[in-house]
């Protein structure tokens, strides 16, 4: 899919909010430039390695998430030469991609009002931590801690303090995917795509448009439930593990004789069904799980029942029953498995002449086609790009 084969996007970012953005555009066509900063050696990513890679090699493994298809230009817009050079670049662009906390980009001449007298129909795209008036600075983990997210995840535990005291571990989870950022980069593309709309209708009249995105609002804005849990039935969401405060069993894990699988049933039929494969009938009629609402009520009665069922199984066998019967349920795989399913094969870039990998950001499908636009692999950093 090559719809914005005629965009040229400029990225003033780093690390992975904004440039996954960037990304979206360069998988849809766009040509994307990733403006970096020579005294820094370029986007921070690149230094961010793993003890298996190469460290001489400037694009790293984390690097390789989201700058595919991007050229890059070093240009220190502290220094008025490069700024310039910027500028002309600003004069033809559609999309600014930015990621300053406040004030920065006015110090640095690169702010929404500054560019727009450049280009007064330029987008610009604006990722905060905190919005456009906080000067504190967004870094993922700690938004997941402050929206609720850290406070959530986790398994259930208490420690005992003496035979009648007993309190809840406060320790939590961050997710292991900077969640928040992607979230954030979601949330500017559908605010771009929606002024690059506006712009079509407006035409000759279109002025521009500055789309902010702030971290801490994209993360408040994806509690989804767990949020009107809380709001509409003051139910504080605890640590449950992966299961679901209004489901049961829905995101429970199971052991199996050969492994584990995770068991997603929404519905009481599903339940029956269940019930019926596992040779355990009576507990689908027993009044204690007939309904969700009793499941998710009664589900530590329930939970050891289905527990010792499951062991009596395997999993290969008892997942192609379950599928046959139309009773949600899967493997619970590791990266690596979960890349050996041919639809994620599906999903990769791999680029021959450096061996680099990565994963398409944009999977919508067009008349059932899935697009397959190559893209180069994520540039490495050149200090004579200038």
């Amino acid at each position: 899919m090559n719809i914005f084969k005629d965009l040229k996007v400029i990225e003033l970012a780093s690390v992975l909010a904004a440039p996954s953005v960037g990304q979206f555009f360069a998988e849809c066509g766009a040509k994307v430039i990733k403006i970096e900063n020579p005294l820094t050696s370029g986007d921070v990513t690149r230094c961010w390695k793993l003890p298996s890679e190469n460290p001489s090699n400037s694009v790293s493994a984390y690097f390789s998430a989201i700058n595919w298809g991007k050229a890059s230009l070093a240009l220190n817009i502290y220094d008025k030469e490069d700024k310039e050079k910027l500028y002309q670049e600003i004069k033809n662009a559609d999309i600014v991609l930015a990621s300053y906390k406040k004030g920065d980009a006015e110090k640095l001449g690169v702010d929404y009002q500054t560019l727009k007298k450049i280009n007064p129909k330029l987008i610009y795209g604006h990722i905060t931590g905190y919005g456009t008036e906080s000067s504190k600075v967004g870094y993922d983990a700690l938004i997941q801690a402050e929206t609720g997210f850290v406070f959530m995840n986790g398994e259930k535990e208490e420690i005992e303090n003496s035979e009648n005291d007993t309190r809840k571990k406060l320790e939590g989870t961050k997710m292991p995917v900077a969640l928040v950022d992607i979230l954030a980069a979601h949330q500017l593309k559908e605010g771009l795509l929606v002024a690059l709309l506006k712009r079509e209708k407006e035409g000759y009249n279109f002025e521009g448009s500055y789309v902010t995105v702030s971290l801490y609002e994209s993360a408040l804005s994806s509690l989804a439930n767990q949020a009107t849990n809380w709001l509409n039935a003051g139910h504080s969401p605890q640590k449950m593990g992966s299961e679901h405060p209004n489901i049961f069993p829905y995101g429970t894990i199971f052991q199996t004789k050969t492994d584990a699988l995770m068991l997603v049933v929404g519905s009481d039929k599903q339940f029956s069904v269940l019930c019926e494969i596992l040779n355990i009938n009576s507990i689908s009629k027993d009044e204690r799980f007939e309904t969700n609402a009793n499941r998710v009520r009664n589900r530590e009665v329930l939970r050891p029942i289905l527990e010792k069922a499951f062991l009596q199984t395997e999993s290969k066998e008892i997942l192609q029953t379950l599928e046959k019967n139309n009773v949600p349920a899967g493997s619970v795989n590791d990266i690596p498995k979960a890349f050996e399913n041919e639809t994620a094969q599906e999903l990769l870039f791999n680029d021959t002449a450096t061996g680099l990998r990565g994963v398409k950001t944009f999977v919508a499908r067009f008349d059932n086609q899935a697009h397959n636009l190559d893209l180069n692999a994520p540039p490495t950093f050149d200090n004579d790009s200038r």
